[in-house]
């Protein structure tokens, strides 16, 4: 991290200190020097635009839990980098809601080169996994870095065709970036890891949990130039990157396949919808040309004013379950956990055991 930006400690407290999101500390950068807030008082916090609760947990700092991750860090040799880092790729600056920190382990390098996405189905067909690997490795001989999830099926496939042809490969994890998830993928870990990228915008010990890669797919998206769609059904979490994808204005790829095979439902219907037939490699250096320009797809919104969103307002100051906030919005649940999403990720609203509760204020 550039000694310009702060130490460590300051970026791993602000990263913990809750309703504190990158655009406020955008904006507080502008006027104040972010390391010494920590010594002000909570009045004149106040005063630069934080609200109350920010200003106390900010005040509110557990040091002792910074200098936890702090040992975590050196103890992996992760890199830590910030939003504003000299290294921090551009292109996830300018995505809604953009990781304050990733937290990196290898060739950091990589993170400014040309990259696409390639996902689909945990359960696979061999002939995807073959041509997910044949894409990835025609792609590096291209000089593309390949970029995907580290998950079973399609993104292992991926990342072992990557490995294979110039071993330019990303792995974005749903997990620190110090755990192996999953374990089958243990070597697979350590092979991108000696030629490639591991990052993650989770904390180190941070365990799988299923919440966390949806949020993860935003930035697998958000680093490329496109995502290309190899197997996955209507229904599949893949199509979790796509709309990402599409909200970013990146480029979408789609393998087609059998219409009697389920794993083509996804790329079929994304095909109709506009994405690119690709039959080879060729046909995704066409449209990318290692330079992005606007593709086939008009940015779509992700979140409407918050007067106007009607499941923020469906969501009060005590527990509301997805049950209720599907029943007030007459809304498909998939729709609704899709928003759901977005607003957390905007930091709208929080998600506890039982449903959601609105927070106070955005970032």
């Amino acid at each position: 991290m550039d000694q310009s930006s702060g130490k460590l400690a300051h970026w791993l407290a602000f990263y913990m200190c809750k309703g504190l999101g990158t655009k406020t500390l955008l904006a507080l950068s502008k006027h104040h020097p972010l390391e010494s807030l920590f010594d002000l008082p909570h009045a004149k916090l106040h005063e630069l635009g934080l609200t109350a609760n920010q200003a106390s947990n900010l005040l509110n700092t557990d040091w002792q839990k910074v200098q936890h991750y702090e040992r975590l860090v050196a103890e992996h040799n992760i890199e830590v980098i910030c939003f504003f880092d000299t290294r921090y790729p551009d292109s996830l600056k300018h995505i809604a809601s953009a990781p304050l920190l990733l937290f990196c382990k290898g060739d950091v390098s990589l993170l400014s080169s040309s990259q696409i996405a390639i996902v689909g189905s945990r359960n696979a067909t061999p002939t995807g996994l073959e041509i997910a690997s044949e894409f990835a490795y025609e792609l590096t001989k291209a000089g593309i870095t390949v970029t995907s999830g580290m998950a079973r099926g399609i993104d292992g496939a991926a990342h072992k065709g990557a490995l294979a042809g110039n071993s330019k490969t990303i792995a974005v994890l749903g997990t620190g970036v110090d755990i192996y998830y999953p374990k089958r993928h243990k070597l697979l870990t350590e092979q991108v890891l000696n030629s490639g990228l591991l990052i993650s915008e989770f904390l180190p010990g941070t365990a799988a949990n299923a919440h966390n890669f949806p949020r993860r797919n935003r930035i697998i998206s958000g680093l490329s130039l496109g995502v290309l769609i190899v197997e996955a059904e209507i229904k599949s979490g893949s199509l979790i990157t796509v709309r990402y994808a599409l909200e970013q204005n990146k480029e979408v790829f789609a393998v087609p396949g059998s219409i009697k095979n389920p794993l083509a439902q996804a790329s079929h219907f994304l095909i109709k919808q506009g994405a690119k037939l690709v039959e080879n490699v060729t046909d995704i250096l066409d449209e990318v040309s290692f330079s992005y320009q606007s593709g086939l797809y008009s940015k779509e919104e992700t979140l409407q004013q918050s007067s106007d969103c009607e499941v923020l307002n469906s969501i009060g100051f005590e527990v509301t379950t997805v049950d209720d906030i599907v029943r007030r919005v007459q809304w498909p649940i998939d729709k609704v956990l899709a928003r759901l999403l977005d607003l957390e990720l905007d930091d709208q609203i929080e998600r506890i055991l039982d449903g959601y509760i609105r927070l106070s204020v955005g970032r």
